[in-house]
């Protein structure tokens, strides 16, 4: 049977498997010559002490005793099988095609953006300043918003189904193995294309298809039942209808509104993206003068409660950049992305607070389940005026915010369009701005140095869920008025970043297979 241990080490000892074999072949007891493989559990840091350890949970092989098999993807050809229709190469979708292929039926993925290569070159136009394309940008193509995310595959949810069979999957297209062990799981935006052409390739090789350019306009139906999409004059049809387009698709939940198929409000969260030195963080964090070249950038997770509603940090990104996130060009919209070395001298992450069903009832009369598209909107679009109607954000140093200060000067940013001086603490809605103010002042207290003006506030981070939830039923997973609509992901409402959307991706595919052979 293999030994276990955990070893608290320098960052220097973690990062050098020789040294860290040899101390655990001492603490065993046994010789380093008989040890025949050494496999990392998991790796963390702590940095609650002066000096910064990182634990180590190791498994050890020692020779001649059986070694674990690596894990198996048996993708089978579904070539002339029964046809499942799948709109949205995010997470979810990939993830639902690749288990659907793993159940004997064929996937046909459906995006409305264009292959990741054909996208980069729209990103790049974007972040000059140049038209947002609104079927490709960096919320929509190839691999969806995750595409060009940080990757962290971090979930709190264990329940929505094998967490490790998912970094495998990721692993066996190409993720490094690391994310099997480390306690804060990253790809990086500069790996993440590469991995989501090796899914897409998969699908394909196996007789699925995955269709670019094809932007969902309607359904097809048998009675009650879908059987199939419209995408302009083509028509697609399947045996079911997996809806994976990700939160920041407002034609699909408008489309699907207009065919009275029932939709829900629900909260959200708004807020800005908050950007310092990584140095100050790294400072923070790690208690030291600099991290050196063996620790990682240091990262936050920051949750507080002011006046009774939460207010928190979202998608951090250590060593990255900020990004312009619109999908229309009258809007103005940040997010975070770092690649997987996280070399930027910057550290950016979304600060935002509750939006409550109540903070956006006024527009329910006119709007009905989309009230909270619309005030999400009408923000993103007030945002894109304060910076002059142009890819330029507006911005705040962080200590004149909390004060009620205008900024004169703004200090550099990752923010590649730039970002301009503007007061948010006066335009942003009270119940966001008074929220984050006094969630800064806790931070601070918390972090010494975190309010500082060598910080910036950038508006708007919008994008941080969908504000409307596509209902289904708690057992088949469809939709309950609709039969064969089958809501995934992010933009159904029920799955919060790339893991819990392809987990949820893969417990839709497993109900399609149930609905499918249920009409049989």
């Amino acid at each position: 049977m293999p030994r276990t241990l955990t070893l608290q080490l320098s960052p220097r000892d973690a990062a050098d498997d020789k040294r860290y074999t040899a101390l655990a072949a001492r603490q065993l007891g046994i010789a380093e010559r008989d040890i025949a493989l050494v496999r990392v559990l998991k790796r963390s840091i702590d940095a609650r002490r002066r000096q910064p350890v990182v634990c180590l949970s190791l498994e050890l092989y020692i020779d001649r005793e059986p070694q674990p098999a690596p894990p198996r993807f048996d993708y089978p050809s579904v070539a002339g099988r029964t046809e499942v229709v799948i709109v949205g190469s995010g997470p979810a979708g990939l993830f639902a095609a690749l288990r659907l292929i793993e159940l004997g039926l064929r996937p046909i993925l459906l995006e409305r953006g264009r292959d990741v290569s054909a996208r980069k070159r729209d990103i790049a136009r974007i972040n000059r300043g140049e038209a947002v394309d609104p079927d490709s940008n960096y919320a929509f193509g190839e691999g969806g918003a995750g595409t060009f995310s940080d990757g962290k595959l971090f979930t709190r949810s264990k329940k929505r189904g094998d967490y490790n069979k998912a970094l495998q999957t990721l692993v066996y297209h190409g993720a490094d193995p690391a994310i099997l062990y480390e306690a804060h799981p990253h790809i990086g935006t500069d790996k993440l294309p590469y991995i989501l052409r090796n899914i897409c390739r998969t699908i394909t090789d196996c007789g699925g298809e995955v269709l670019f350019g094809r932007r969902l306009t309607g359904f097809l139906r048998r009675g009650d039942r879908l059987a199939g999409v419209c995408c302009g004059d083509e028509r697609i049809e399947g045996a079911a209808v997996v809806l994976a387009t990700g939160h920041s698709a407002r034609d699909i939940y408008r489309l699907l509104h207009a065919e009275g198929i029932r939709l829900e409000a629900k909260p959200f969260a708004m807020g800005v993206r908050i950007e310092h030195p990584q140095a100050l963080i790294d400072r923070i964090q790690y208690h030291c003068p600099e991290r050196g070249e063996y620790l990682p950038a240091a990262s936050y997770s920051l949750v507080s409660q002011e006046a009774g509603r939460g207010i928190y940090s979202f998608c951090m990104c250590p060593g990255g950049f900020i990004v312009p996130a619109m999908t229309e060009a009258a809007e103005s919209v940040v997010n975070g992305m770092s690649p997987s070395g996280r070399t930027s001298p910057y550290a950016n992450s979304g600060l935002v607070t509750e939006v409550r069903l109540t903070d956006f009832a006024r527009f329910e009369p006119q709007w009905g389940p989309l009230a909270g598209l619309h005030f999400q909107q009408q923000l993103e679009e007030l945002a894109r005026r304060e910076g002059g109607d142009r890819q330029v954000a507006p911005a705040q140093r962080v200590a004149d915010f909390v004060t009620g200060r205008a900024s004169a000067s703004l200090p550099a940013t990752s923010y590649i369009p730039g970002i301009t001086p503007s007061r948010l603490d006066r335009w942003l809605p009270p119940f966001i701005a008074e929220g984050l103010r006094a969630g800064l002042q806790t931070f601070g207290r918390r972090m010494r140095g975190f309010v500082t003006n060598e910080a910036v506030v950038v508006g708007v981070e919008s994008r941080t869920s969908t504000p409307v939830r596509i209902p289904r039923d708690p057992v088949r997973l469809m939709h309950p008025e609709m039969e064969g609509l089958f809501p995934a992901g992010e933009g159904a409402g029920y799955a919060g970043g790339i893991i819990s959307a392809a987990l949820d991706g893969e417990r839709i595919a497993e109900a399609v297979r149930a609905y499918v052979g249920a009409k049989r």
